[in-house]
């Protein structure tokens, strides 16, 4: 299982330097790998939880569905994420979390993680800068749906997009793959589908990008980041030590 949790790993180096016994550790402590399906509940809200899940491929997302009917994405999660970090102080979830593609999964126990913590305190402020570095990814969400047109929205989600997929050896400045439908882009953004497939068509036009067969072909970097008012410093990308 050596090579399963390598992005994770990869994700965890590119903020901090990690020695072998660190990665031995975790590789230690996780456990249960599962395949699950395409648009199925992976952690339900509200119910007590005593491990903490890794996506290890595939894309998970965290969601509220109002009174309407309709859903609102407040995360996407993409390999090497840890799902649900926070879980480990607060031991449930407010907030389900969903397959949006077909998934894998693995787990860690809570009193694995304990352990984990208490042995290595190295690692311990790293899974602490990822829980911050979830809640940073949320407050730019924030602005985006308050604030930042449709255009803007969409563009900015591209850029983050690329970026995070990039720490994993999953993107690269050409684009990505993303297997998601464009009423997910709605969900993620606050617009209907049929704006999000207006404004698809607007930043084509415009040779920023193209969103066609689960792909982002990226046609003008400089050009999309500026459609999206896009600024990297909150995925807190540099170096350095915890």
């Amino acid at each position: 299982m050596r090579a399963v949790i390598e992005r994770h790993l990869t994700k965890l180096r590119a903020r901090d330097f990690v020695s072998p016994d660190h990665e031995n550790a975790i590789r230690e402590s996780i456990r249960d790998y599962r395949d699950i399906p395409a648009d199925r509940t992976v952690i339900r809200a509200n119910v007590r939880l005593d491990h903490c899940t890794l996506l290890v491929d595939g894309v998970l997302c965290r969601y509220k569905d109002v009174r309407s009917g309709e859903r609102q994405i407040t995360e996407l999660h993409l390999p090497g994420d840890f799902v649900d970090l926070h879980s480990f102080t607060l031991k449930r979830l407010d907030q389900p979390v969903m397959s949006l593609t077909p998934c894998r999964v693995a787990s860690i126990p809570h009193d694995k993680l304990r352990l984990l913590t208490e042995r290595h305190p190295h690692l311990a402020r790293l899974y602490w800068f990822a829980t911050n570095l979830d809640a940073a990814i949320h407050r730019e969400w924030e602005v985006s749906l308050g604030r930042r047109t449709a255009r803007a929205k969409l563009s900015a989600l591209f850029c983050e997009l690329l970026m995070r997929l990039q720490v994993v050896g999953l993107a690269d400045e050409s684009g990505y793959d993303l297997p998601l439908t464009q009423a997910d882009l709605g969900d993620c953004t606050g617009l209907t589908a049929v704006h999000v497939n207006r404004t698809l068509k607007e930043l084509r036009g415009d040779q920023l990008i193209t969103f066609q067969n689960n792909r982002v072909t990226i046609h003008d970097l400089a050009g999309l980041r500026r459609a999206g008012e896009f600024d990297a410093t909150y995925l807190y990308l540099e170096r350095q030590h915890c």
